[in-house]
């Protein structure tokens, strides 16, 4: 934080818009949620996000690492090997992320019926379904 950051009050119209701030986005809560079933390496997002870019994967890593949601442990080895996973602080948000999964289902369900698929990764739709 610089000198001019420090002597600015952030002003916000709700708390919600300071939620959004860190988990905003359209891959940031879907990586915190997949971390909410445990570390995760970068190919491990590749696979359950195919769609994601690694460009964009990285960005988005390093903004939730920032935001000190995610820690990201770096192994001394080689190959070398990277893992992620959620601080205390991001293990706050488990109950938000697995609300907004469940009421994602329903939205899926009302809007589009038989239409529509979720394609959760197949250990993470295990996991999911027995905490429902």
């Amino acid at each position: 934080m610089n000198k001019k950051e420090a002597n600015t009050t952030k002003v916000y119209n709700t708390s919600v818009e300071a939620t959004l701030e860190v988990i905003g986005g359209k891959w940031k809560p879907v990586i915190l949620f997949y971390l909410t079933f445990g570390k995760k390496r970068n190919n491990e997002f590749k696979r359950m996000l195919p769609q994601i870019t690694q460009k964009v994967l990285t960005e988005q890593l390093r903004e939730l690492e920032e935001a000190g949601v995610i820690l990201r442990i770096a192994y001394n080895q080689v190959p070398p090997k990277v893992e992620y996973e959620l601080t205390d602080y991001g293990w706050t948000l488990k109950e938000i992320l697995h609300l907004m999964c469940r009421w994602g289902d329903d939205h899926i369900s009302k809007t589009y019926g038989e239409n529509a698929k979720v394609l959760d990764y197949p250990l993470i739709e295990e996991k999911r379904r027995a905490e429902y």
